[in-house]
């Protein structure tokens, strides 16, 4: 013969579990939230930042290429004014978009190139192996001065 439970067992009807009270249940997950943006602020791992004007307008990008790490900034108008990337140069362009300022490192050596309104070069400080050079031309591109 074959018991089955009873109805009115007191044994198949226990009391539910009460859940823990509110104020220790936000106290956990506000631990749980604390030990989260601890864990976040230590690391972002991302292909890309934007960081955003109050219109919603890219104002600086960060990002990786094949050369390395590009930090490129814009104006309000949304034009190149800032290039920092990866291949160890920083280019400063005007209202128009023409580089200016180029502050570069290479395997050779340093450099600050300075160029005029339409782009051309002016002005061009370097340091090689071979050791220091400055010079600057004039508008039509002749060597006004050099040194050594």
């Amino acid at each position: 013969m074959v018991n089955f439970p009873s109805a009115h067992n007191d044994e198949d009807h226990q009391k539910p579990v009460s859940p823990p009270p509110t104020e220790e249940r936000l106290e956990k997950l506000e631990r749980e939230l604390t030990d989260l943006k601890a864990e976040l602020a230590k690391r972002v791992r991302t292909g890309a930042v934007e960081v955003v004007d109050e219109n919603g307008n890219v104002r600086a990008l960060l990002f990786v290429h094949a050369d390395g790490p590009s930090l490129n900034m814009t104006d309000a108008e949304g034009n190149p004014r800032a290039v920092l990337d990866g291949s160890g140069a920083l280019n400063l362009t005007d209202a128009e978009g023409n580089s200016s300022v180029t502050l570069a490192v290479n395997a050779v050596g340093s450099g600050l190139a300075l160029t005029d309104a339409e782009g051309e070069l002016r002005a061009s400080l370097a340091v090689t192996s071979a050791g220091p050079v400055l010079f600057f031309q004039n508008a039509a591109g002749q060597l006004v001065w050099t040194a050594p």
